[in-house]
This record gives structure tokens, C-alpha cells and sequence, in this order.
């Protein structure tokens, strides 16, 4: 188990998908729709991709009547029925970085017709199911705050537990059964099999570690390094594909180095 930075997207992704919170929204009340139907059940207790769904939801601030709309439309008929299927795109964008597309959508041509453009006309191009699947591996996640926040009068700012302190943090997620852990600047991003997600926030706060959104993502095994003009291409595609109503997650096995993230950050 160790801390280092193996895929450092994650700042740069959030403050993207933070400035689109509208569209945001709309795809993570989507992907709860879906999972509650998939999953049969309207109670997350029972049906552990909706309690994924759910989590992730709240990581970005999803308002729970949102929440609670979303999971009723899983069950609801006539205009409000849920028809969504899942389909999931493979490619390759500028300098043979892998990508992967999860849609949650109505109409499958469409989407796959507008996933084709973005790729074709940023440098990328399709690839057939499977030959770029096979580079990730699918894996829980969590964040974890290090400081819980005060209001800045009453009551102070303090260490989130054992989240304060890199080594007491080390043993809490492995007591806690998860499988590796990031270090994220502000945060710590805690890496669990694809089942044991929910199992392990819950050993963790049983720890006194509160976390800040809990998700299902895909970890490229060996990320790509490639240059910052690349990297920058390669970012223009998986902004525009974010961008598509249906994509619900974009994954790339593009290393992001200090340098590619200050070139970023610029951007």
C-alpha cells in the first residue's frame, strides 16, 4: 500500500464538472435511475449499485429531493418511465492514450453517433469492444477529507480522524479492507475492490473518518506518459465527450505528471 500519485485527474476533473453543475446534476440523477432499476429495489440497503450511485451523488452535492425524484422515476410509467439502457464506447485519442466512455442513454445511435464525432474530430478514433477495456481495472473509491471544516467562529477546523496523520491513515484502510490509497492535496482518495466499496466506507467510519462521496471507477494499470502538447489534446477530447448529455463517465490511461497538471490548470 502506498500514497503516491497514481492517476492525479481527480482535481482537475472536479473543478470541470463543478463549473457544468446543471449538467452534473442531470447525469448523476440519471445514473441513480438506472441503478435502482437495475438493482429492482428502491432501497440502497438492498441494492448496492443504487448505494454507489447514491454516494456519488452526494460527493458532488445532489440535493436529496433530487435523489429521492430520481429513484422514484425508476418506477414510475408512461412519461415518467425510465428507458435508459447502458453502453459503454472504447477508443483511442492523440498519442494512443485509451479511453473509455460510459452512456447512460434512450437512444443508442444518437449516442454512439456523437461519441464518433468527438473522437474524429479531436485526433482520436473507435475502437472495437474490448480492445481497450482490458487496460483498466474496475475499482471502488472514496474520498476522504483530511481536515473537517468548521464554520470559522464556533467551531473550529480539525483532523478527520486518523485522516490526519499519513501513517495512523495507512493502517485505518487497510483495517478498513481497502486495497491502496492517493494522496489528493486536500484529500485522500482510498482505492477498494469493485465489491468491497461500501463495506470498506462503512468499516472507515466506524473509525471516526467521515467521507466525502464514495464511486465505481476504472484505474488504467499502466498509465501512459506522454507530452504535455499531447496531454493537452488528448484533455480537449475527453472535455468535449464530458460535455455529451448521455456520457456518464469518461476513463483514460494518460499519466497526468506535476508537469502535464500545472500545464492544465492553465488551460
Amino acid at each position: 500500500m502506498s500514497g503516491h500519485s497514481k492517476w492525479a485527474t481527480t482535481k482537475h476533473r472536479k473543478a470541470a464538472q463543478d463549473a457544468k453543475r446543471s449538467a452534473l446534476f442531470s447525469k448523476l440523477a440519471r445514473n441513480i435511475t438506472v441503478a435502482a432499476k437495475e438493482g429492482g429495489d428502491p432501497n440502497p440497503e438492498n441494492n448496492a449499485s443504487l448505494a454507489a450511485a447514491i454516494e456519488k451523488a452526494k460527493g458532488y452535492s445532489l440535493p436529496k429531493d433530487k435523489i429521492k425524484t430520481a429513484i422514484d422515476k425508476a418506477f414510475g410509467s408512461g412519461k415518467d418511465a425510465a428507458n435508459y439502457e447502458t453502453v459503454t464506447y472504447e477508443g483511442y485519442g492523440p498519442a494512443g492514450v485509451g479511453i473509455i466512455c460510459e452512456a447512460l442513454t434512450d437512444n443508442r445511435n444518437r449516442t454512439a453517433a456523437d461519441v464518433r464525432a468527438a473522437f474524429n474530430h479531436h485526433g482520436g478514433n473507435m475502437a472495437t469492444s474490448g480492445s481497450v477495456a482490458f487496460q483498466f481495472d474496475r475499482k471502488g473509491q472514496i474520498i476522504v477529507p483530511k481536515i473537517i471544516e468548521g464554520d470559522g467562529k464556533k467551531v473550529a477546523d480539525r483532523p478527520n480522524g486518523p485522516a490526519g496523520d499519513e501513517e495512523e491513515f495507512m493502517l485505518a484502510v487497510a483495517d478498513a479492507g481497502g486495497d491502496d490509497y492517493e494522496d489528493a492535496e486536500d484529500e485522500w482518495i482510498v482505492y477498494t475492490a469493485a465489491t468491497d466499496l461500501m463495506a470498506v466506507k462503512k468499516a472507515m467510519e466506524e473509525e471516526g473518518i467521515e467521507t466525502k462521496g464514495a464511486e465505481l471507477t476504472m484505474v488504467p494499470q499502466n498509465p501512459a506518459e506522454i507530452s504535455v502538447v499531447d496531454a493537452k489534446k488528448v484533455m480537449r477530447l475527453i472535455d468535449r465527450l464530458e460535455e455529451l448529455e448521455d456520457l456518464q463517465n469518461v476513463y483514460h490511461t494518460m499519466d497526468i505528471t506535476d508537469e502535464i497538471a500545472a500545464a492544465l490548470e492553465e488551460e
